[in-house]
């Protein structure tokens, strides 16, 4: 598992786990089913407090990202809810659209991003 932590961002580094495996499962590094490793084995790994990952695993699961078994830990269990997840995309575009217009970014020039970082993703 290759997760990598920016000590010195100003993101959480619950969040910087969290959108890590998020990613990690739209590029298919993370398979359905797949277990992710236990919190203490990851905070070791990564060097961060357990409770950090601990705080990340329950977001994910919350977010329908992963479930948690008492025998596999942390499980890989995308929650296919497709209209729930686009009306959470549309709430959170909203704002990153309304910035980048603040700065005169184009609809092209936004088009053309997100086709390429979609493509990352395929």
């Amino acid at each position: 598992m290759i997760v990598e932590i920016d000590f010195n961002s100003e993101e959480a580094l619950y969040l910087q786990l969290c959108n890590q495996i998020i990613m990690g499962i739209a590029a298919s590094r993370f398979r359905e089913g797949d277990s992710l490793p236990s919190v203490r084995q990851l905070a070791e790994l990564v060097g961060i407090n357990m409770h950090t990952v601990n705080k990340a695993y329950t977001l994910l699961k919350q977010e329908g990202y992963v479930k948690v078994d008492r025998r596999r830990g942390a499980v890989i269990a995308v929650d296919a809810d497709k209209a729930r997840t686009l009306a959470q995309m549309r709430k959170e575009l909203q704002v990153i659209l309304a910035k980048g217009r603040c700065r005169n970014i184009s609809k092209e020039e936004v088009s053309a991003l997100i086709d390429e970082i979609y493509e990352d993703y395929k």
